[in-house]
């Protein structure tokens, strides 16, 4: 396996792991965090809306949804003009996360990148933004230009 690839794996996994248990001292799942975060900053989105901001599907976001109002996190209405659309609305419960959810996530990048002086951070931060835009232009690239098919 390419060092890259290996490497990027072993830590996307170990960064999961550390992540969860953080957001679990909270009773939240993995994901439900960056659910709450995109309502924190601008309440009252669709789940379609939730889901194109977190780059995920619809259904998705209304599964995790349905189990964040089941825990009084948020609660979903029907919309005032628009009655075939259903909007997320945090509850008192779901914005009283805010300051502890993103205070677990500073501590947490800030223990996991102890070990990097600043401008390491900053090159981090870049070269992980390109590779990002790398890995989403070939998701959303045709298959034949993909590169050679190894089947």
């Amino acid at each position: 396996m390419p060092e890259f690839l290996d490497v990027h794996s072993k830590t996307s996994k170990a960064l999961r792991a550390a992540a969860e248990a953080a957001v679990r001292r909270h009773g939240l799942h993995l994901g439900q965090d960056h659910l709450l975060a995109v309502l924190w900053q601008q309440d009252g989105r669709t789940p379609g809306e939730v889901a194109a901001a977190l780059n995920v599907t619809t259904p998705n976001v209304v599964k995790a949804a349905t189990r964040m109002a089941a825990a009084g996190l948020l609660t979903r209405r029907r919309d005032d003009r628009d009655n075939r659309l259903v909007r997320l609305w945090l509850t008192d419960a779901g914005r009283a996360l805010q300051a502890p959810i993103e205070k677990e996530r500073r501590l947490l990048e800030e223990q996991i990148t102890a070990d990097l002086t600043e401008a390491e951070r900053v090159h981090l931060l870049s070269a992980l933004r390109k590779i990002h835009r790398s890995a989403n232009a070939l998701l959303q690239a045709p298959a034949d230009h993909r590169g050679p098919d190894t089947t």
